[in-house]
């Protein structure tokens, strides 16, 4: 069987990528430094022929609204059309858990005209929403900053280690298509603001945190568990403590 990776050399692609290819099956990592191009269609009609199953992780660069929003409408367009011309047998897209219920912002918009083009499609489909990754920690202090401080919403998250997400990534990909969304999420709930305070200080940065109900995500309102997975299917085995640990002892 052959299972395309698009965006396999980024952060999840290239865990998936290297699952999959103790598998015994072809697998290849798309992504534009390898000539696969979804938002132009340059080497989408080659990389896919004979293709079984297309695993998309890709990523837009730009999270403005209009960027972000070009990124995953075009490369859908585009990606699409050129599976059902090749006659994949199922498509699988990572996506976010809440997507639905986040779309006063722009990023979570754009996530859910991918997942509509996915279901009009007609091809067989799995769509995983998972929760934030542990390595996000960082960039969500950086959007968060204001006033001098980390203003976080009042909000639990359940996050997940990336490596689990792409382990579950790649075992789908082995399955039957599920044509609905599945759910993944991390083993530990924690309030928003106590996770941030734990990554800054394993970390080693000194900067005030404070839950604040009217704090945004991402440009949209969360209350309560709108971040964690209402019915997850998988929860990943790695905890926050010995992933931060460890990656601290590998600084």
């Amino acid at each position: 069987m052959k299972i395309v990776v698009i965006g396999g050399t980024g952060l999840i692609g290239s865990q998936v990528v290297n699952k999959l290819q103790n598998s015994g099956h072809e697998v290849i990592a798309a992504s534009p430094n390898k000539g696969v191009n979804v938002l132009t269609g340059e080497g989408l009609a080659e990389v896919l022929r004979g293709t079984h199953v297309v695993v998309d992780v890709s990523n837009s660069p730009s999270f403005e609204d209009n960027a972000v929003m070009n990124f995953f409408k075009t490369a859908n367009e585009n990606l699409l059309p050129a599976e059902k011309m090749a006659g994949v047998q199922h498509h699988i897209a990572l996506s976010v858990v809440g997507t639905q219920k986040l779309q006063e912002s722009g990023y979570f918009r754009a996530k859910q005209v991918q997942e509509d083009l996915i279901k009009a499609s007609g091809i067989p489909y799995t769509i995983v929403h998972a929760t934030q990754f542990f390595e996000f920690a960082g960039g969500i202090v950086q959007m968060s900053m204001a006033n001098g401080k980390v203003e976080v919403p009042a909000a639990n998250i359940q996050p997940i280690a990336s490596k689990d997400v792409a382990a579950f990534m790649a075992e789908i990909a082995l399955e039957k298509p599920a044509n609905k969304t599945l759910e993944i999420g991390g083993p530990e709930k924690f309030d928003m603001a106590a996770w941030v305070r734990q990554y800054l200080q394993a970390t080693h940065q000194n900067h005030d945190v404070a839950s604040d109900a009217n704090a945004l995500y991402s440009g949209a309102p969360v209350t309560g568990d709108t971040l964690a997975p209402e019915a997850a299917v998988f929860l990943g085995k790695t905890h926050y403590a010995d992933w931060i640990s460890e990656a601290e002892n590998q600084r």
